[in-house]
């Protein structure tokens, strides 16, 4: 299983842009997806989260600012991020819990996409 993080760059405070998130081989399912991202010289922090049903949960810093959709025919998730600030700037990475060759489940990582904001 692989996930592939796309979508990032640079862009002026106020703008927005749409991560990607795109999940591929021998998967059966997937089940939580979530958006994490790591500012330099800080930890990683859970951005926000959807289930598979499409319930989302999201950090205080991005409520109504940011959202998270999914497309489970096409085994993606999405990241649509408005009113962008330089503190969003950092690398996105996904996260996703995935069950796989029908028997096996487990966490799987994209290799991170890195949004700047700045004018």
């Amino acid at each position: 299983v692989q996930l592939q993080a796309s979508g990032g760059g640079l862009v002026q405070p106020g703008g927005s842009l749409r991560l990607s998130c795109a999940a591929s081989g021998r998967i059966s399912s997937i089940n939580g997806m979530d958006w994490y991202r790591q500012a330099p010289g800080k930890q990683r922090e859970l951005v926000g989260y959807i289930s598979r049903d499409g319930v989302t949960n999201y950090a205080e810093s991005v409520k109504g600012r940011f959202f998270i959709s999914r497309d489970n025919a096409k085994n993606t998730m999405f990241l649509q991020m408005n009113s962008l600030k330089p503190d969003d700037t950092g690398v996105y990475y996904c996260n996703c819990d995935v069950q796989y060759d029908s028997l096996y489940r487990s966490n799987f990582w994209g290799q991170g996409t890195q949004v700047t904001v700045s004018s």
